[in-house]
């Protein structure tokens, strides 16, 4: 919960029921001299309260009837990590709740960084992988709660809006209408790519028969907060999509966050090292639309991907040692779930466009490939058998 710029929230004067929060958790008013906003799809409002409390303020935006789901696993999430052993769920602190008006009040990590500052300027290294790996191992064996009020309530259980097999057949009206040119397009693609189609419903079929777990079900780089000072800690935020669910979702998004890194560079050129032709990204022809060669594309492919592996490695690593009991298939259906990773991104991409950048159809690329063999991948991005 940090940025490196200062926003203007929303007027408090317009909220007041934010600061009726704050009064009722004994905090004290915000110091308007430190008051900011982080950004986001929720209104936000961050600063230090006259009880010299450093607190962050969400109010979860959005139609009712997806505000309070998100509410509601914010606060299953938040009632298992009171039953859970110490440090099994990690996570920004929870101060209070405010249901009827949406409103969340947390710990404002103010000199943390996200994990996607740290993965950009390379710092995100194997030691903070492998604690994300334990954070999440912890966070997947942790038991599921039965629902009988006895344990906190029971979890939603319903599957993660994406892939989904109705969208891949055909858009809503609203959603056709609200759609960007770029997204139609990325859509289009999508729903004519027969093999594609096949891989989701495979992906979606043993996601279905998959043993269920706590789960985040939004992973990305940026929900990981890393404080600073010596042993730094590594939190998880954002917990509006928590589930039970697959954990392969979890595994899926993290790799997929560093593939999807990894492409980005082949064309930004951080990196240059020599390159096989059996290599399993040589499938990346697609680059030729970012104007560069094939052989161009291979070279920079393996360098790049050599280069995230050691993070994957960790990562996997660490959640292993968390959690040594998983299901033969975890690993395969968590490499098709990284391979969505990177076609959910170009939809996330394509909504903010008037057209597809070139290097996004690129990584989506990757991801097909990823999703359609997950075999041919699973050891490649280094979620091979851990001793």
């Amino acid at each position: 919960m940090t940025t490196l710029l200062r926003f203007l929230p929303i007027p408090l004067a317009d909220a007041p029921e934010v600061e009726a929060l704050l009064e009722r958790l004994g905090l004290g008013p915000f110091d308007p001299d430190t008051l900011t906003a982080l950004p986001g799809r929720n209104d936000t409002w961050a600063g230090t309260t006259a009880s010299g409390t450093a607190v962050f303020v969400k109010r979860l935006t959005g139609p009712a009837e997806d505000v309070r789901p998100r509410m509601d696993r914010t606060l299953a999430f938040e009632e298992l990590r009171a039953t859970a052993p110490e440090r099994a769920l990690r996570g920004p602190r929870l101060l209070g709740s405010d249901e009827e008006n949406g409103l969340l009040a947390f710990e404002y990590l103010e000199t943390a960084r996200s994990g996607t500052e740290l993965m950009l300027d390379r710092t995100f290294g194997p030691d903070l992988a492998h604690q994300a790996g334990e954070a999440l191992g912890l966070l997947h064996a942790t038991a599921l709660p039965s629902g009988d009020g006895r344990d906190g309530r029971a979890l939603d259980a319903s599957t993660p809006p994406l892939p989904s097999l109705a969208l891949l057949e055909a858009l809503p009206l609203r959603m056709y209408e609200e759609a960007s040119s770029a997204e139609l397009q990325t859509w289009q693609l999508l729903q004519n790519d027969e093999p594609l189609l096949a891989a989701v419903a495979a992906l979606l079929e043993a996601e279905h028969a998959a043993p269920k777990a706590p789960a985040h079900c939004d992973l990305r780089m940026d929900q990981f907060l890393v404080t600073t000072g010596p042993g730094p800690r590594l939190l998880v935020a954002d917990w509006e999509e928590f589930r039970a669910a697959d954990a392969a979702r979890d595994i899926g998004g993290f790799v997929g966050e560093w593939l999807h890194r990894s492409v980005l560079d082949i064309v930004t050129h951080r990196d240059g090292a020599d390159q096989r032709e059996d290599d399993p990204l040589s499938g990346a022809e697609v680059f030729a639309q970012a104007g560069m060669s094939r052989e161009t594309v291979l070279s920079r492919g393996r360098d790049t991907l050599l280069r995230v592996r050691p993070a994957i490695e960790a990562f996997w690593a660490g959640y292993r040692q968390a959690r040594p009991r998983t299901d033969s298939g975890l690993a395969h259906r968590a490499t098709g779930f990284a391979g969505w990773h990177l076609l959910d991104r170009l939809l996330a991409g394509a909504a903010r466009a008037n057209h597809l950048r070139a290097i996004e159809r690129a990584a989506a690329g990757i991801g097909r490939t990823a999703l359609i063999a997950p075999a041919r991948f699973t050891t490649t991005l280094g979620l091979g058998e851990t001793p």
